[in-house]
Parts: C-alpha cells; sequence; structure tokens
C-alpha cells in the first residue's frame, strides 16, 4: 500500500512529537516519585514506586501489542496515553487523600506511559524501506533525550503550581505528566491517521537490504498478506498470540538474537544503573555528582540515537548489535576498575556514558532486525512480547543489583551484569555462523554458474 511521502512525514512527526511529551511524563513523575512513596510509606517502601511503573509497563505490552495488532498503532498508542493519564489522576488523588495502596496502583498504570513510549519506534519502523528502517526508528527515540531532560527540571515549578492549585506538595509534577500525555495522545489521534505499511518481506540479518523469509518452524503461524496502514487495522490470516509470536522467534535464528539482546542489553543497563548512586555515595561522592554522572547515563543511552540507526542501515543490524554488545562488555569492565581501584567519579561517569550508549546500540539495532525478520501476522505480536521480556529483565536485574551490591561491592554488580549478557553472545554467534555458511553456498553457486 503506497502512501505518499508528506503523510508518511505527518505520522513520523506526531511519534516524535508524542515521544518527545511522553517522556517528558515520564521524566516528571519519576523525579518525585519515590520521595511521594516515603511520604506516605517511609523509606522502606521508596523504591516500590519504580518497581510498580516498570511492572506496569511490562503487563500492558502485550495488551497494547493486541491493540495494534487488531485496531491498528494509532488506536494501541492512543490508548495507552489514556491509560497513563488515569495512572497520573491516580496519583494525585492518593497524594491528597494519603492513600499508600492507591499511590501504588497509579504508579503501576503511569508506568503504561514507558510502553507506549517504547511502542512507538515499531510504529515509525512500519513501512519504513529496509535501508532506512533502523534510521527512522532512532529518530523516534532520540527524542526521548528532550523529554528526560528537561522533565526533572521542571519539577520544581511544576510542585509550586500544584501548590498553587491547593494540591499537596510533589503532587503538582503529576498535573505536568497528566497533561504531557493527554497532549501526545492528541497528536498521535489527529496525525497518525494513515501511516504506510508493515514490510512483507524480512530483512537478511546484518543487512538492511530485504530477504526472502525464512523458514518457519512446524508450529510457527504462515505469513499472512501485508498489513494495512499502522493507523488502520492490522489483519493476519489468523490471530497470534505472544507465545506463539515468541515460538516463532526461537526458530529463526535473527529473531532469537534480537529479542534475546534486547532483554539482556536492558537488564544490565538497569543493574548496574541503579546500583550506580548508592555505590558513588558510598565513597562520599555528592548527591549533586550522582545527578550529573546519572544525566550523563541519560544522553548516553538516547542522544547519539539518529547516529546508531544511521549505522544499523549503513552497515547492518547484526554487526551493529554487535558493536553494542562490545560496548556493553567495555561498560562493565571501567566499572569493575573503577571501583577495584577505588576511582572517583571520572571513571564512573564513562563507565555510565559507555554503558549508555551500549544499550541505546543494541536497542536500536536489534529492534531494527526484529521489524525487518518477522513475518507480518507475528510482527506486531513479537515486539509486544519482546518489549515485556524487556521490562520483566529490567525488573529482575533491579531486585537481584542490592543484594549483589551488598554481598560482594560494586565489582560484583558489574561481573553479574557481564554474566547477563552470555546469552546474547551465543544467540549472536549462531546468527553470524549462519551468514557464513550462506554467504559460502552462495560464492559455490556463483562459481558453479561461471564454470565452462
Amino acid at each position: 500500500m503506497s502512501v505518499p511521502s508528506g503523510e508518511r512525514s505527518r505520522g513520523i512527526g506526531a511519534l516524535v512529537t508524542g515521544n518527545l511529551l511522553g517522556g517528558v511524563a515520564v521524566a516528571s513523575g519519576i523525579a518525585v516519585g519515590g520521595l511521594l512513596l516515603e511520604r506516605l510509606g517511609g523509606t522502606s517502601v521508596a523504591g516500590l514506586g519504580q518497581a510498580a511503573s516498570v511492572l506496569g509497563a511490562a503487563v500492558a505490552a502485550v495488551p497494547l501489542a493486541g491493540v495494534a495488532a487488531r485496531r491498528g498503532r494509532r488506536r494501541s498508542l492512543t490508548l495507552g496515553y489514556a491509560i497513563a493519564v488515569l495512572g497520573g489522576a491516580l496519583i494525585v488523588t492518593a497524594a491528597v487523600v494519603a492513600q499508600l495502596a492507591v499511590l501504588l496502583a497509579g504508579l503501576a498504570l503511569f508506568g503504561v506511559g514507558q510502553a507506549v513510549n517504547l511502542q512507538s519506534r515499531y510504529a515509525a519502523a512500519d513501512g519504513a524501506a529496509p535501508g532506512n528502517r533502523a534510521r527512522t526508528m532512532s529518530i523516534v527515540i532520540w527524542a526521548t533525550t528532550i523529554g528526560s531532560v528537561a522533565g526533572p527540571n521542571l519539577s520544581e515549578v511544576a510542585d509550586r503550581f500544584g501548590r498553587w492549585l491547593g494540591l499537596p506538595g510533589l503532587a503538582g509534577p503529576y498535573v505536568f505528566s497528566i497533561v504531557s500525555f493527554a497532549l501526545a495522545g492528541a497528536v498521535v489521534t489527529v496525525f497518525l491517521r494513515r501511516p504506510t505499511a508493515p514490510s512483507s518481506t524480512p530483512s537478511a540479518p546484518g543487512s538492511g537490504q530485504a530477504a526472502p523469509a525464512a523458514p518457519a518452524a512446524p508450529s510457527a503461524p504462515s505469513s499472512g498478506p501485508a498489513a494495512p496502514a499502522s493507523g488502520e487495522a492490522v489483519t493476519s490470516a489468523r490471530a497470534v498470540g505472544a507465545v506463539a509470536a515468541l515460538r516463532w522467534a526461537a526458530a529463526d535464528l535473527a529473531a532469537r538474537f534480537a529479542v534475546v539482546l534486547i532483554a539482556v542489553a536492558h537488564a544490565m543497563m538497569v543493574m548496574v544503573m541503579v546500583m550506580t548512586p548508592l555505590h558513588m555515595q558510598h565513597h562520599g561522592m555528592s548527591l549533586q555528582l550522582v545527578g550529573v554522572v546519572i544525566s550523563l547515563h541519560v544522553l548516553g543511552m538516547y542522544a547519539l540515537s539518529p547516529v546508531f540507526g544511521w549505522l544499523a542501515d549503513r552497515i547492518g543490524a547484526v554487526r551493529t548489535a554487535c558493536g553494542g554488545m562490545l560496548l556493553l562488555v567495555a561498560a562493565v569492565t571501567l566499572g569493575f576498575v573503577a571501583a577495584s581501584a577505588g576511582e572517583g567519579s571520572t571513571l564512573t561517569a564513562l563507565a555510565l556514558i559507555v554503558l549508555g550508549l551500549g544499550w541505546s546500540v543494541s536497542l536500536i539495532s536489534a529492534s531494527a532486525l526484529l521489524a525487518g525478520t518477522a513475518a507480518d501476522d507475528v510482527r506486531v505480536p513479537l515486539q509486544g512480547a519482546t518489549d515485556a521480556g524487556m521490562n520483566y529483565a529490567g525488573a529482575a536485574a533491579a531486585a537481584l543489583a542490592g543484594p549483589i551490591l551488598a554481598a560482594g561491592g560494586f565489582q560484583a554488580v558489574n561481573v553479574a551484569a557481564a554474566a547477563i549478557l552470555v546469552p546474547a553472545v551465543a544467540a549472536a554467534i549462531a546468527v553470524l555462523r549462519r551468514g557464513r555458511a550462506a554467504t559460502k553456498e552462495g560464492d559455490d553457486e556463483r562459481r558453479e554458474r561461471v564454470r565452462p
């Protein structure tokens, strides 16, 4: 289905704007969520807010993908933003009535906004030419940079505004979040009307070019006809659930690598990131310095996304993903050295920046690979299942990071993070071996054709 370039540009602009506004909303809330929980429930429950939001994003990922598959991306993203608005309203209500249970429920619904921000990258990839797919996704991801930086800096102004409205302290930032999520939903509803259709031809691993689809496993669903525009309903010959989509991915080396890498890269990043502030404060570094290091880490996660998208399109998603894994290994190595040598903030900050860069490269390249390798009827359910697994892996890593830090220090945290990467390395080796075998087979066929 051909769609005018102007209409597609408008759709990408809507996704970028929605992700920017959604990023502001999420970052504004995260900045004060722990403080609000501490006020209502004490220090012992202050960490539950992030866990509730991450679990909310994980639980919502598959149902939102189901809505996208049945009714289209536009309705899925709009529904997700509406749920996040409801979550923000519950949080404000909890602050007014001082109810911890209501606050946790609101934070879980609020986390759905993060799931929407993540799934918007797949909406951008729908219909993109194989040679531009990663770049298009990366532009949408890059918009999060602005929101992530601006959101926390609006907290004080938003808190004063909330107090002016008569709300309790720390409720104001969530009013800003509600407005931002509502605006994001409105932009998507109005302007994401008819994006281009997903490409029906999977791309070859390691390249940005189209290639024949890999044979499906016996239990895998069959590839249906090309899906209509992602702003419209995405239908297929048969409904495919998350489990069936993951089963399909398990039988396809490239898809399996993408699913595994997205999960383990996120788990590595979360495990090291959440323990870095504690490590720094245990070594006498100021809270202000901690904030600077985390800000640099966030910039590493998002600021260079378009560069990494261009690289994945240029040299291939698999090769770029392998580069992302090397950056992740370099990051935990730097973190281990910094902790072992008692090094101050400079090496720790460098480790966190490289960690953010490795996460960004891995996410963009693996997402592009996933968008190009799956058959039409499993693509959207598989994307939802992958994002759910990504968030579940991050939640598990965050839960394990504290005990690991207590038992072995920051060195042990970095060693454990490196161990998490092993399944992705194994999956990458399998894909690269298949690529070399395919290249050898092609060379043999060419030699046979030129023989007299």
